[in-house]
């Protein structure tokens, strides 16, 4: 079970990274949604995946034993419901820019910004 834990994580934490990427803004916020699924995983398997033992303790126990850790999946469940509200609200808002702008490329969002005229951010350097 743990190796089918770890081989999805690792799946999904590569198809998040192409995903991220890439130049078109939509699949860049896809792929940051399945980084975060891919950390979810991660701490999720960090609970003890085989138990099927309630996380229960006996009277005058202290250790859970055998038992699957709640903390994890509490973590996990908060997490979700987290960063699918965020990739809702991301979602709503790269459409609208899409709309504005006309394009969903990365490269030519960037160079739509006005120019620079602080010292702090650099001028986009011009490429051809």
């Amino acid at each position: 079970m743990i190796w089918a834990v770890a081989l999805a994580f690792w799946m999904v934490l590569a198809a998040g990274t192409y995903l991220t990427l890439s130049r078109d803004l939509l699949r860049c916020l896809i792929g940051l949604a399945l980084l975060g699924n891919g950390v979810n995983l991660l701490l999720f398997s960090g609970g003890r995946l085989g138990s099927t033992v309630p996380p229960i303790l006996e009277a005058g126990a202290t250790t859970l034993g055998a038992a699957a850790n709640p903390l994890p999946q509490a973590l996990v469940l908060t997490a979700i419901v987290i960063s699918f509200a965020l990739l809702c609200f991301s979602l709503v808002l790269a459409v609208r820019l899409i709309k504005l702008a006309g394009s969903n490329d990365v490269t030519l969002l960037r160079a739509a910004e006005p120019p620079s005229t602080e010292a702090i951010k650099p001028a986009m350097e011009e490429t051809t």
